[in-house]
């Protein structure tokens, strides 16, 4: 379905001015609305229509939101479309029970239509996401460039420590069961990319092991392959039918069976790179890149980043920009906790957040202090009953083009460093405020500094302050300070801090690499 389609949404409400209002907006948001007064309704609508959000209120005749929810996540098919509760109730006890049946947000009434909205749009913008991205378990696992793993099961222990040494030899990190029953704990624990389990086997044989794993979600994904001495047709037949990857003759010899074993591993690393060719296309196409592609020219100041996904991956570090006016230009950085898509995922809905916080702080004359943006973020974040689930860290500045000065004020971040022209010393400045969706009511303050020719702020995530060396040293706020002194106003440019960043680490980095460098004309 083209992305650009409009999207369904159903809205069951047996208040008929409720669902008239809530139905008049989302149509001049270009949605398409599907009514309902009960959940029966509810029901017929969602079966035979294509509907990409729920919004449902709690309190209804013959069946309540909460159980129309809970049924409705019990189908396999709507599992994923998101779900939100509009409803008077507003407990904590209500909230909890709302997630544990499967709401994705909640919204209390008398609700702000604006925030609405937002949230209708959020929650679709992610599941389009989560349909692109959700495909398969373990991302993290799937799209790392490692040693690939192999977990071989076999009772004949001799021909296992046989294969075991020819596999470890070419390159695999391959362990071995004797039974079913330790192949299936060695799996679990072990989480390989590829099972290998002789079929005739005491007790549990091979085609009962394919059985338990297929059992778990988590584990059915993981290629696997039968090895056997049974080579009829009938016997491979039987095999392919417990949805296996491949199968290997035992006879065949080990310089064979590694052979195909390699072979294998081949074909799958092609398909991951194909799907994470993929992904990045998705993403290109959705927009929802979390770092800029330039920032803009502001005139007394010099703007530049660096951000480098994992492993070439995009993760939880998000850097973007907003003009305010012709004279305030907003610049944040933040870190959602975990790495690759799953932070991901989360990074571009609280960059979306942000913007929204900005439009909304503009309007009320408030977008020139960093603080009061961040706590309107914090509480939306807050009322996110899914993104609050994932804490995220925020750094804002609103640069003063006319009166050359600089606010700034963070949440749970790491420290911004400030570097004073032709003064060896660089300050360090940590901000009180929590990480975002910790607490409602957490408040943010404003540092001001006022910028004088070639000073210079530096903004950075912790894939810089916590990265290694070969030795396991850490480079740390003091390292990175002594990076910074290093440099004079010549030489204080993002590329002269990647060069003594990749002279430390070796150009091996951990994590995402974020940093973004103000530097006053």
């Amino acid at each position: 379905m083209p992305l650009d389609e409009k999207k369904s949404i159903l809205v069951i409400d047996d208040d008929i001015t409720i669902c008239k209002l809530i139905s008049h907006h989302l149509n001049l948001n270009q949605y398409k609305v599907y009514t309902a007064s009960n959940t029966d309704e509810g029901f017929d609508l969602l079966y035979n229509n294509k509907i990409d959000l729920v919004l449902c209120d709690v309190t209804m005749d013959k069946m309540d939101g909460f159980t129309f929810c809970q049924k409705v996540r019990e189908n396999k098919n709507y599992r994923s479309i998101p779900f939100v509760f509009v409803t008077a109730k507003n407990t904590l006890e209500d909230k909890s029970r709302a997630l544990e049946v499967g709401g994705d947000d909640f919204i209390t009434k008398p609700f702000n239509i604006d925030e609405l909205i937002l949230k209708v749009k959020s929650l679709i913008r992610r599941s389009e996401i989560y349909l692109v991205y959700g495909t398969r378990k373990n991302l993290e696992e799937t799209f790392s460039q490692k040693q690939a793993r192999i977990a071989l099961v076999d009772d004949d222990e001799g021909l296992a420590k046989l294969l075991q040494f020819n596999l470890n030899k070419a390159g695999f990190d391959c362990r071995i069961a004797n039974k079913a029953k330790d192949g299936l704990k060695l799996v679990e624990t072990f989480l390989p990319d590829l099972i290998i389990a002789d079929i005739i086997m005491p007790g549990v044989d091979g085609f009962e092991f394919r059985e338990m794993l297929l059992k778990n979600p988590e584990l059915a994904s993981i290629p696997f392959v039968f090895l056997s001495n049974k080579g009829s047709e009938k016997d491979i037949l039987d095999g392919y039918k417990k949805n296996i990857t491949d199968y290997i003759i035992k006879n065949e010899g080990p310089k064979v069976f590694v052979a195909k074993v390699s072979a294998i591993i081949k074909s799958l690393s092609f398909e991951r790179r194909r799907l994470v060719a993929e992904l990045h296309h998705a993403a290109d196409t959705l927009r929802t890149s979390v770092s800029p592609t330039e920032f803009p020219d502001f005139e007394r100041y010099l703007i530049s980043y660096w951000h480098e996904p994992f492993s070439g991956v995009p993760g939880g570090d998000f850097i973007d920009h907003f003009p305010i006016d012709e004279n305030h230009l907003a610049i944040m950085i933040g870190d959602v906790m975990g790495k690759k898509w799953g932070a991901w995922y989360f990074a571009f809905a609280y960059a979306g957040y942000i913007r929204s916080a900005i439009r909304s702080a503009i309007k009320d004359g408030e977008s020139y202090s960093p603080g009061k943006i961040i706590a309107r973020v914090n509480n939306l974040v807050y009322q996110d009953s899914k993104v609050s689930e994932v804490f995220s860290t925020l750094s804002i500045v609103v640069l003063d083009n006319k009166n050359m000065i600089l606010k700034y004020s963070g949440a749970g971040d790491l420290p911004i460093f400030y570097k004073k022209n032709h003064v060896d010393a660089v300050k360090k400045i940590e901000s009180k405020g929590l990480l975002l969706g910790f607490n409602k009511d957490s408040v943010f303050e404003d540092t001001i500094l006022k910028m004088d020719q070639d000073d210079v702020v530096y903004l950075t995530t912790d894939g810089i302050i916590e990265a290694l060396d070969r030795n396991g040293h850490q480079l740390g706020t003091r390292g990175f300070i002594e990076i910074i002194q290093k440099l004079n106003s010549s030489s204080s440019s993002i590329n002269s801090i990647k060069q003594e960043f990749a002279n430390f680490t070796a150009e091996r980095y951990d994590d995402d690499i974020s940093l973004v460098m103000i530097k006053a004309n």
